[in-house]
């Protein structure tokens, strides 16, 4: 429930951060900018360079928040996985340290809780998306029920879920399992979205999805996210070969992953 304007005392805000103090100072700024408070705010680190961890600390003296951290860097999915452990709250708020709340960020927030807590049938909602979801249903505060077929056209339809900020019930793995670990990044959230279509998962997406949060990686603190070549690559044949193994890895994946 919440009591007073802007304080969720039912959400946890889970933020995942790696070598990026300076941009988790900003978004902790910025989120206590807009009016917002949670019952708790979990920062997992990654195993950030002893620089990092004691700019972060210092942190302490202006917010409130549980550091969870660790003596390797175990990747992405185990960074979730860790810092999804740390919740204690019925919902979980995740957003990357790179990003920053725009105008309008608190009043989301609550509308997209209000959703959540009207249907017990849904399992997160998403503010954030680098590209517009294919097959909406428009439904309430500017958001829209996401639609998946697996006939539907295009590979677009497999993007539902997302490591992009959203709003989940904090029973998440229970229905859909764990991050998977000691993979790529990449891999790691395309296990998850093949989870989440198996196990029937739902959500609900901000049509206007990059008007809520903007990604910030500024040259001081560029993105830590590494992909190879051949992924990038422009080269005619090789966005052909690319389409194609696409299509197979989200089909099988769909079909014949584990559940």
């Amino acid at each position: 429930m919440i009591e007073t304007a802007g304080r969720f005392e039912e959400v946890t805000l889970m933020i995942t951060h790696y070598n990026r103090s300076k941009s988790l100072e900003r978004l902790l700024g910025e989120i206590k900018a807009a009016g917002c408070s949670f019952s708790a705010i979990v920062v997992a680190d990654d195993c950030s360079t002893a620089e990092h961890l004691e700019y972060i600390k210092g942190l302490h003296q202006d917010y409130d928040f549980e550091l969870v951290s660790g003596p390797v860097n175990k990747g992405l999915g185990n960074n979730l996985n860790k810092g999804q452990d740390a919740v204690k709250t019925p919902y979980t708020l995740y957003i990357q340290e790179d990003f920053t709340p725009l105008e309008g960020f608190r009043t989301h927030l609550e509308n997209g809780l209000s959703l959540l807590k009207e249907r017990a049938d849904f399992d997160m909602v998403r503010f954030y998306a680098y590209n517009k979801y294919p097959y909406l249903k428009p439904y309430q505060f500017g958001f829209s029920e996401m639609l998946f077929k697996w006939w539907y056209p295009g590979l677009d339809k497999f993007a539902y879920y997302s490591d992009h900020p959203h709003l989940r019930r904090s029973t998440f793995f229970q229905k859909f399992g764990r991050y998977l670990e000691g993979v790529s990044g990449d891999k790691t959230e395309f296990s998850m979205m093949m989870s989440f279509l198996r196990n029937g998962g739902k959500a609900f997406f901000y049509e206007q999805h990059k008007s809520i949060l903007d990604q910030v990686n500024s040259a001081d603190e560029p993105s830590t996210m590494t992909r190879n070549r051949w992924r990038n690559s422009e080269n005619f044949f090789v966005r052909q070969i690319r389409t194609v193994y696409r299509y197979v890895n989200c089909y099988t994946g769909l079909w014949f992953g584990k559940s």
